[in-house]
Formats: C-alpha cells, structure tokens, sequence
C-alpha cells in the first residue's frame, strides 16, 4: 500500500497511479466486519444514510454487500462515488454508456450511484444485487456523472458527505490521513480500511487518545487479502471463482469510530509477581524496567500489563487491539516530539547521543534517542503510554 509523502498532495487518481493504491476489498472481509456490528447493535444501520466515497460501483464489494443488504440493514439510502478511470475491468456492474461498441468496458468517468429503495425487480422472488443491476439500468436518474473527478476531497463529494450519517470504505493508503481529517471535520460516523502504521500518525492518534477513533472487529494484525488489477505482477494467488488477482496487505486494519462489543470487554491481568513467574517471553531481560526518558515501564507485551501497578506504562501497539476504555487510559506515544509531553523527563543533546553510540559500539556514531523511549542506550520500538483507569 501506498506510504505517506508526496502522494498526500496530489489528486485522488494521480496518487492511485503513483502509489498502486487500488486494492479492492473481498466482499467476506466486508461482511465479516459489518456483521460483527450487527450482533453488538442490529439497529447500527438501520434508517441510516451509507456512504462508499472511494468506490467505482462497478467493482466495489462495499456496494455490492449494502445494496444486496439494504434491506435486512434497513438503510434509508446507499451512495457510491467511484474515480475517474479505474483500472480494473470487467465490472459487477454495467450500463450501456460506458460500454464500447465492442461490448467492452471503457474506463468510466467518476459517477454517483444513489439508491433509496431495493425491490423484487426481476420477480423471482428474492432480492439481491441483480435487482439493483436492473433497478439501474431502468433508472438513469439513480446514477449521475461527477466533474470533479470522484476525489472524495471534491467539492461534490463533500456535499453528498453532508448528508450522510456512515461513511464505510477503503480509501486510498496514501491519502489516509486526509481522509480521516475530512471525516472527524463533518463529524461522521465510519467504518474504513486504512494501514496499521496510521495508528500513531501524527493526524489520526490524537482521536485515538480522545477516545473519538479506534480499531475495528476482525482481522487486526493478521492482514488482509485485496483484488488487485490484472497488470500487476506480485501477488499471492488468483481466485479461482472470479480469475483475479489476489495479494495479500500485511500491514491493513479496519478503522471505526463505530460502537462494537468486543472494545468493551476487559483485558484479563496478572499481579507483576505473577507475570514475573509465568511469562518466559521475557527471557533474561529484566522485566518491567523503567525507561530513561520518561516517567514510565517497559511492558513488552499486551499480555504483561501488570494489573497492581498504578503508574504509566509503555505497551505495544497491538494493545490497542485488545483496548477497552472503562479498563486504561491512553496517555501518548513514546514517539512525541512534544516538549509539553507530561512525561517525558529527559531530552538528549547531540553529544549525549554520540555518546550512547560510543558505549554500545566502541566507534564514532550518533543514536537519535530522542524519538522513542530508552532503555541502556537501546531505543525501544514503537509504544503507546497507558495507565489503569481510576475505579470509581
């Protein structure tokens, strides 16, 4: 997926071209994780206004999965914006005027699809995503061309974001932290696939902290499978079903500001005593050492926060994963350049990090220690401050 930059000015197709974000979603990961919702509150979609604001309706598993669902989801209405000149061919999803005069797909311009009702439309007696192909088709008036190209940033689209109480999408990785600022600015509700890196960005862990953004149901930390166009050449498999080329994202999450049971449910504990004899991931290192620039421990693993210590404690980033906020509080990230970081209890001046490089190498160095926590002159990998939220 793409990686932050450049990309983040250019337009929406430019950074899809540059950066090969276009990976399109597998309809089971889509239901896999909207279900979950479900359980927790089956009303989550109901009456609600849905938004695909990165997705060509002729490929996207998000339209596909909410218009066959409309229904059962009891959705008010479904809107779906795609890009101009996707690059994926052969859609779910045809009209006439964007087919050539050899039957064949040209690649369409941007298009809103808008859809306030689902019925029985080809009489067979079921309602699914052909009865939306013809409903379509029947409709013109239901699809309408955007000039703006279909950038989610554009000023059409963010008219039709106005409207709309739940965005849910995979937008481009490149341009991840433009679209959650544009989300958290309308005060939207969202279900989103962005990169697991995006948790600490600078733009969207500030809502993580608030309490205002977090991490979905499935899949965290195992990756995910996408679609990808038929010109590229690294990928894992192709699908026997469908013929498409399937590659494998480690690095990819669903984000959600979204109400779920599984955030709610505690993280079960051991006293530091107990952690201490039981867990041997530790090995030889000492546990729970404290960092020394910061007011804090060192608990390398989720399953090592002790449950007897009151003060902070630097944990892993897949914590979050395992997050529940009547349980912790998150406090910041051991990777602040904030000098009002409450924290922080020492800053390393150049030669103090000449220093570090000289007593753990033997030779002239530099070790930019001033970037994570620190234990020995070793910088700790990426961690997030946590403290036990006061009982009440």
């Amino acid at each position: 997926m793409a990686s932050e930059g450049n990309s983040m000015n250019l337009g929406l197709t430019a950074a899809r071209e540059a950066k090969k974000d276009e990976f399109y979603t597998q309809y089971v990961d889509i239901q896999k994780e909207v279900e979950a919702y479900l359980e927790y509150d089956p009303d989550t979609f109901r009456d609600k206004i849905v938004y695909c604001n990165c997705d060509d309706p002729f490929e996207s598993n998000f339209f596909k999965y909410f218009a066959a669902n409309f229904n059962r989801l009891g959705l008010r209405k479904l809107i779906s914006t795609s890009y101009d000149g996707s690059s994926i061919a052969g859609g779910q999803i045809t009209f006439d005027e964007y087919t050539a005069g050899n039957g064949e797909r040209e690649k369409p311009k941007a298009v809103c699809i808008e859809i306030e009702e689902v019925t029985d439309f080809d009489g067979d007696g079921a309602i699914g995503i052909e009865d939306v192909q013809l409903f379509l088709e029947n409709n013109p008036h239901s699809h309408t061309p955007l000039d703006g190209g279909g950038d989610f940033r554009s000023d059409e689209c963010t008219d039709l974001l106005r409207q709309a109480d739940i965005v849910v999408t995979n937008p481009p990785f490149s341009l991840f932290t433009d679209f959650i600022s544009l989300l958290m600015r309308h005060e939207k509700k969202f279900l989103a696939i962005g990169n697991t890196n995006a948790i600490t960005y600078q733009e969207v862990f500030p809502h993580v902290s608030s309490n205002s953004l977090w991490l979905g149901c499935t899949n965290f930390n195992v990756g995910m499978f996408f679609e990808v166009p038929s010109n590229w050449e690294k990928y894992d498999h192709i699908d026997e079903a469908t013929g498409k080329k399937i590659a494998r994202v480690s690095t990819s999450c669903w984000y959600t500001n979204l109400d779920h049971g599984r955030r709610h449910r505690p993280l079960s504990l051991m006293t530091m005593t107990d952690n201490l004899k039981f867990n041997r991931k530790l090995g030889n290192k000492p546990a729970y050492q404290p960092y020394e620039n910061y007011d804090a421990i060192e608990v390398p693993y989720y399953d090592s926060i002790p449950s007897d210590y009151e003060g902070v404690m630097g944990v892993p980033v897949t914590f979050l994963d395992k997050y529940s906020p009547e349980q912790f509080e998150i406090l910041g990230t051991l990777e602040s350049s904030d000098p009002n970081n409450p924290y922080r209890t020492r800053w390393y001046s150049p030669q103090d990090q000449k220093d570090a490089y000289f007593r753990r190498f033997g030779k002239t160095g530099n070790i930019p220690l001033n970037m994570s926590g620190v234990i020995n002159d070793v910088k700790v990998y990426k961690r997030i401050l946590i403290r036990h939220r006061a009982q009440k």
